[in-house]
């Protein structure tokens, strides 16, 4: 078979619009985003931003069709991040994914306690999952925090045991475990209560990167404050 001649089939990139800084190729994602998703839109201010950050995320737009906001959701997650808040997240792809930049100029800090030794020892003395371990290990430090879960339905079913037993809540709850055993579970039972606000990803989607995008779209805002 010969092989191609040189120059050949290459039409799209003569056609392709060169974009070299980041903070340009995320502004025309918005744009292309808001263009495929005409108004009237499902969610609106600053749900519509954590959406559309979430979609930019995932390149999905059925999660359009899955996304749950608490009433006082965005308020709750601006005012503890305004306050220089703890975000504990259930892995450290979550953690890695909320950059400094956001996070140091609001005084906040990230923690993901899955490797530290107490919860390592913990899990394997209890037969349980570390994320599960984790989430009894911040028992205590929940009050004012954010707690962002994209990955483990075990964490965010702990922390709803927690909950349901009359501990300490956390100011927000990003509850977004991505699989098929006992994601979509876990996430009802976040909505099923109505004390403490949410984020959520109904059904099997969700992951860290979901979870830490959430956080980010937050952190914007409340830079912008």
């Amino acid at each position: 078979m010969p092989a191609p001649e040189r120059g050949k089939g290459n039409s799209i990139l003569t056609t392709l619009q060169p974009y070299f800084a980041p903070e340009t190729i995320e502004a025309r994602s918005f744009e292309i985003i808001d263009s495929e998703v005409p108004e009237p839109r499902p969610f609106a201010g600053a749900q519509w931003e954590i959406a559309r950050r979430l979609i930019h995320t995932s390149a999905d737009f059925d999660l359009l069709n899955h996304i749950a906001f608490h009433p006082q959701a965005v308020e709750a997650g601006l005012n503890a991040l305004g306050n220089g808040c703890t975000v504990f997240t259930d892995t450290e792809m979550a953690r890695s994914g909320m950059p400094l930049r956001r996070m140091e100029p609001l005084g906040c800090t990230v923690q993901c306690l899955l490797n530290r030794p107490d919860v390592v020892a913990a899990a394997k003395a209890n037969g349980t999952t570390r994320a599960h371990a984790a989430m009894d290990a911040a028992r205590g430090e929940l009050q004012g925090c954010i707690m962002a879960i994209g990955n483990a339905p075990t964490a965010l079913i702990r922390l709803m045991e927690h909950l349901a037993a009359g501990g300490q809540a956390p100011a927000l709850i990003i509850g977004m475990p991505v699989g098929f055993v006992n994601a979509a579970e876990s996430k009802e039972l976040l909505v099923g209560q109505t004390a403490v606000p949410y984020i959520t990803i109904r059904g099997r989607k969700g992951g860290s990167p979901l979870a830490a995008a959430t956080v980010n779209a937050l952190a914007e805002m409340a830079l912008r404050t």
